[in-house]
């Protein structure tokens, strides 16, 4: 795929806060590979991150000294004290920037480091929004700053779904500068050995298990919780796997979750397996994929890969994920928070296979179609044609 500003390729300065793999990251691979070569990842931070980049064929620089210490949830006093701290990455963005044409920032730092470094390089801003901008996820400062920022330097902010739009529209961003583009997939990652899916749930002690997944970093948010409490509704052979660990000094939730384990007496019936790199292959084995968020998320990018693994999904009735299944046709949702009534989707699946087959079915052919990375590409370099020729 191709970019022209005349008959000059694009070149692309993408940056990105973190340094280890969440679901705003894995989206970058994907749209950072069409431009592989006139194009260069910034990171704030090393990790595993940079490593899949690499593996990609990539180019990646990390670019901070030292990590930000500001989150979501930080003061003023707080945000204002890390902009001296981060003078010495600004500068170093500033000088790469000039040799690119645009820059696209990745996340909320990553959108604070290049909207001022595209006013001192006078190169464009393309934010790309992978948050619900909220105080269910950012504190009031965070939030008027991530607005301000792109309303002021942003000439495009795409976002990943129409609930992230309309979240900015309600923040005070502006209308004009924003649209929706969805994650994109490549199946053909997501399909599985069959006999190989077999070995895998022997050697985790799961065979004869009706086996619940849970995709995600472990996360008070992500309600990995509620997912705990609703096995004491179900059959005594429903096990969940938690596939995922902290990410951002949540390591006291972790223990929370090993405790309320132990609470309930559901040892047997909860496997933490923390990070994992085969995904498709721990989706495959499961009967079911439960996405548990207590707050609206963004997107969902779990819920359209366990489609694309051919498994059926649950999800929590808010954010993104509405407006990617309908309820008993490609998938089920539930009210967040409520063990309950997600119980009552896992029974109904546990109890009538076929009909939950058929409905990871349509699921399958769905999001194969909706998702396609090709598609998602040609999206992105048309927005990008549009706003800058």
């Amino acid at each position: 795929m191709k970019k022209f500003l005349g008959k000059k390729r694009m070149k692309i300065l993408f940056l990105d806060q973190s340094g280890k793999p969440g679901g705003a990251e894995l989206c970058l691979i994907d749209i950072a590979k069409p431009y592989r070569d006139s194009c260069l990842v910034g990171l704030f931070v090393d990790g595993s991150f940079r490593q899949l980049l690499e593996q990609q064929q990539i180019p990646v620089e990390v670019l901070a000294t030292e990590a930000i210490k500001v989150r979501k949830e930080s003061s003023l006093t707080q945000s204002l004290s890390s902009v001296t701290a981060l003078l010495p990455l600004i500068a170093k963005v500033v000088q790469k920037a000039r040799q690119y044409d645009l820059i696209y920032a990745n996340t909320q730092k990553a959108l604070v480091v290049g909207a001022l470094a595209s006013f001192l390089s006078r190169r464009p801003l393309v934010y790309h929004l992978h948050d619900i901008l909220s105080t269910d996820h950012f504190s009031p400062t965070n939030l008027k700053v991530a607005v301000t920022l792109a309303n002021r330097f942003a000439s495009l902010v795409i976002a990943n779904s129409k609930a992230s739009q309309t979240a900015f529209l309600e923040a005070g961003g502006r209308s004009d500068i924003i649209d929706v583009v969805y994650n994109g997939f490549e199946p053909e990652v997501y399909q599985s050995d069959h006999s190989k899916s077999s070995q895998l749930k022997t050697q985790l002690e799961l065979d004869g298990q009706f086996i619940v997944g849970h995709f995600s970093r472990l996360s008070p948010w992500k309600g990995q919780h509620i997912l705990i409490e609703t096995l004491t509704y179900c059959p005594k052979n429903v096990t969940a796997i938690l596939v995922g660990d902290a990410l951002f000094g949540e390591q006291d939730y972790v223990q929370q979750l090993h405790k309320q384990v132990a609470e309930l007496g559901l040892e047997d019936r909860v496997k933490f397996l923390g990070f994992r790199s085969d995904i498709p292959q721990l989706m495959a084995i499961c009967d079911l994929v439960a996405h548990t968020s207590t707050a609206p998320e963004p997107f969902g990018r779990v819920i359209v890969e366990a489609m694309l693994c051919g498994r059926p999904i649950v999800a929590a009735q808010s954010g993104g994920a509405i407006e990617l299944i309908e309820p008993g046709i490609n998938g089920f949702l539930v009210p967040p928070g409520k063990p309950d009534q997600l119980a009552e989707v896992i029974n109904t699946c546990h109890n009538q296979p076929e009909y939950t087959l058929a409905i990871a079915q349509s699921a399958y052919e769905m999001a194969r179609r909706r998702f396609q990375q090709t598609n998602i590409d040609r999206q992105i370099a048309d927005l990008l044609a549009r706003t800058f020729t």
